[in-house]
Parts: C-alpha cells; structure tokens; sequence
C-alpha cells in the first residue's frame, strides 16, 4: 500500500552532513508517523528520530541528539533526515519506516519500510 524510497546517502568525512529523504509512493503520508532506524554491520537495528504525522511532536535516540534533525514535507510525501557532525559510528545502513499513528512511534513496530540507503563516515 505503500512504498518508501530512501535516497542521500554516501560517503562524508567525520565533521560533514547528509541530508537524508524518504519519498512515499502509491499514497500520501498524510495521518502516518514516520521514522528513521539504522543497521550497523553486526548490529541489530536501532531507532534514530520519529516524526508525528503533522510534524509537531519528534524525538531522537540520544547518541543522535544535537546532531540529526527530523523533518517532514506531507505536500511532497517526503520525510527528511538532516545528519551534521557525522562520526565514524554513524555508519550504517539507513531505513525510512511509515505507521498509522496519532502520535509518534519510537518502537520498530512499523508497518511499512524503505529498502534503505547507505551512509559511510570516514575518519
């Protein structure tokens, strides 16, 4: 019902920024909570930020806090990840998730999930 596209991803060195988006097809985002995760290499997945579905209510992982920013364009069903001061340990593979919710949704319990980009951060 509804399919994610992750795109932004790359190579940066530690200190640089990404700008991470997550566009929506097949139907508006509109009424869903939206969140990024990433997966290390033999790591299990993490949560990184949520965003409510209108955009007033977010909340990050604290290794993430000052660092990303989460934000959200339903006009363009586009969700964004800002990511500044990026460290080595930021690298990972990165996941755009949407879910029908009021509120946002810090859990992995996400009904829908991007095929995720990569993000490699060099020293």
């Amino acid at each position: 019902q509804v399919q994610l596209v992750e795109s932004g991803g790359g190579l940066v060195q530690a200190g640089g920024s990404l700008r991470l988006s997550c566009t929506a097809s097949g139907r508006t985002l509109g009424w869903y909570a939206m969140g990024w995760f990433r997966q290390a290499p033999g790591k299990e997945r993490e949560f990184v930020a949520a965003i409510s579905w209108g955009g007033d209510s977010t909340d990050y992982a604290d290794s993430v806090k000052g660092r990303f920013t989460i934000s959200r364009d339903n006009a363009k069903n586009t969700v964004y990840l800002q990511m500044n001061s990026l460290k080595p340990e930021d690298t990972a593979v990165y996941y755009c998730a949407a879910r029908r919710a009021p509120r946002v949704v810090t859990t992995n319990d996400y009904n829908y999930w991007g095929q995720g980009t990569q993000v490699t951060v060099s020293s």
